[in-house]
């Protein structure tokens, strides 16, 4: 088994309806995210949420939201994470972000990790 290293996870909180190079912000950062080589990247939707204009989006039976909150995690080195962020974050219009540091390691296909 490998030795835990260093990591950095970057959570970035969108809506679902934000929008970045032509597409919806959290595909964006995915394909930028895989374009850069990032180890790894998940989007969760959620099911309730509110940013910072306050109002509350929510799915429900009757009435599904088109702007449910939206997250966005990208795991790698601290140092790459940091530049993604200088290189592509922050160019976002909206959202917010979290970073925090993590032990851990991340398995290539076909690794026996």
């Amino acid at each position: 088994m490998s030795e835990l290293v260093p990591l950095s996870v970057l959570r970035v909180y969108l809506g679902e309806s934000d929008r970045a190079g032509g597409m919806a912000a959290y595909e964006y950062l995915v394909r930028e995210a895989h374009a850069r080589g990032l180890k790894g990247a998940s989007v969760f939707r959620g099911a309730s949420g509110y940013g910072a204009n306050s109002r509350i989006h929510t799915a429900k039976l009757l009435r599904l939201s088109e702007d449910l909150p939206m997250v966005v995690e990208i795991l790698d080195a601290p140092e790459r994470i940091e530049a993604f962020i200088n290189e592509v974050v922050d160019r976002l219009d909206k959202g917010a972000l979290a970073v925090f540091g993590v032990m851990g390691r991340v398995s290539a296909p076909g690794s026996k990790t």
